[in-house]
């Protein structure tokens, strides 16, 4: 194109003309994977495929060694029943506690203001480092039979929820907290120049904010609860129909020499908490699209 001559004050002055947008180069897709980045995707897969799927595919056989009707037979017999009953009804509880609870202690550590706040916020993590093993031993000193505050729960699944309570905690509070954090307060600020009281801001301002976070909390925190075996395994008493848990279970199958059986409960124990992790991953995709389409 050429330039374009105009006059201003009789002197000639030349404007060139817009720059011609380059062509939109297509991008083709990539279809097989080279240089830096094809190597970290290898590299991933092989190290998820030794770590995660390479173990529970040997389980998973593992529990078929006796064939089809012996896994069914494992899993159904009454005692396994019981401690997958006992397992996830006891896990079940320490969800609904460690929501209210974990909600209310991370929203103490975000609001308000009080000496000693960093040590308890360092607090809640130690369960994270704690081995477990030492926190039964801890609780079995502190609610065994020689309790010094005169609280016996060994041997009661009130025991056991106490030990799960302790271990998952920080799943709903670390799941909690940095959403609060984020909430905007100018909302509750305005539902409160028109006269809402903090029940209702929190119920109808708060809450549907910190509900996905929630929900994500107390689903790990039930998944963590079903597998776990060190801190019950002193004050929980291993009482078969009662207090004894699918983990315990499978202990005691594998020490009288049938791993299949305690194979084919650890697969039922890994179904459970593969359904529920991904309940929570399909439940936080759909709430994310839901964010999106507001926007």
């Amino acid at each position: 194109m050429s330039d374009i001559s105009t006059t201003t004050g009789g002197r000639g002055i030349t404007v060139p003309p817009p720059p011609v947008p380059p062509a939109r180069k297509k991008v083709a897709r990539v279809t097989g994977a080279v240089g830096p980045l094809g190597i970290g995707i290898g590299i991933a897969t092989l190290w998820l495929s030794v770590i995660v799927v390479l173990p529970l595919a040997a389980l998973t056989v593992a529990s078929f060694g006796d064939g089809i009707a012996g896994f069914v037979d494992a899993i159904t017999s009454p005692v396994a029943v019981a401690s997958l009953r006992v397992t996830v009804v006891v896990s079940v509880v320490v969800a609904v506690i460690n929501v209210i609870m974990g909600t209310l202690i991370a929203w103490v550590l975000v609001r308000d203001e009080f000496p000693g706040k960093r040590v308890v916020n360092a607090l809640i993590d130690l369960p994270f480092a704690l081995p477990t093993i030492v926190a039964s031993i801890v609780l079995l000193s502190l609610y065994g039979p020689e309790s010094p505050i005169g609280v016996h729960l060994n041997a009661t699944q009130p025991g056991l929820i106490v030990a799960l309570a302790f271990v998952t905690l920080p799943f709903v509070v670390r799941s909690v907290q940095p959403v609060l954090i984020e909430v905007d307060k100018e909302v509750e600020e305005a539902a409160a120049s028109l006269g809402a009281d903090n029940v209702t801001i929190f119920r109808r301002v708060v809450l549907p904010t910190l509900t996905p976070a929630i929900i994500s909390g107390a689903g790990l925190a039930f998944a963590r609860a079903i597998g776990e075996y060190g801190s019950v395994v002193l004050i929980g008493g291993n009482i078969p129909r009662e207090t004894q848990v699918a983990s315990q279970y499978i202990q005691q199958q594998i020490e009288i020499d049938r791993p299949a059986a305690a194979a084919a409960v650890s697969v039922a124990l890994l179904a459970i908490a593969f359904v529920t992790l991904f309940a929570l991953r399909v439940f936080a995709s759909r709430g994310q699209r839901r964010e999106e389409q507001a926007e």
